[in-house]
């Protein structure tokens, strides 16, 4: 009963890590395609404050949970769908980290350009660039992880 609790609770914070994810992602990505700069202002805050709340969270406890599994569970991180699953959580994660700084800046510029009245620097662009690229190669590894979760190839 303890290992169906634990694989419950890994499944819903999986959920509410990829749909937080995919939500705060969308949010973000079309209020910079409008640019208009109080929306933009309205989403980079929301998005940042979803991190801190859900997306975070998540993410300890993704970890915590699957390694409870797989002691409760007889599992070992030497099996290979754990292995790769685990390779491509700190690969997600080790593009998470630097959006979750991007964003805060993206958010501190463009709060900042709305009061004084002033345009986006450029800079605010390079990191929307790179925010992008980080967000499209995290996405399908998570998707894979999800892939990995169900199937358990072995």
């Amino acid at each position: 009963m303890t290992y169906l609790l634990v694989k419950w609770l890994h499944v819903l914070s999986s959920t509410l890590l990829f749909g937080t994810g995919i939500g705060s992602a969308f949010l973000m990505f079309v209020a910079n395609r409008r640019k208009d700069l109080a929306g933009m202002v309205f989403a980079a805050r929301h998005v940042v404050i979803a991190d801190w709340c859900f997306t975070a969270p998540s993410v300890i406890f993704q970890l915590i949970s699957g390694a409870l599994m797989m002691r409760l569970g007889g599992l070992h991180i030497t099996d290979r769908w754990i292995a790769w699953g685990l390779t491509l959580y700190f690969f997600a994660g080790l593009c998470w980290i630097p959006v979750v700084w991007m964003q805060i800046r993206m958010r501190d510029m463009a709060k900042a350009c709305l009061r004084e009245g002033h345009p986006l620097p450029a800079r605010y662009w390079v990191f929307e660039r790179w925010w992008c690229l980080l967000g499209a190669l995290a996405f399908p590894a998570v998707m894979v992880i999800f892939w990995l979760m169900v199937v358990k190839p072995e």
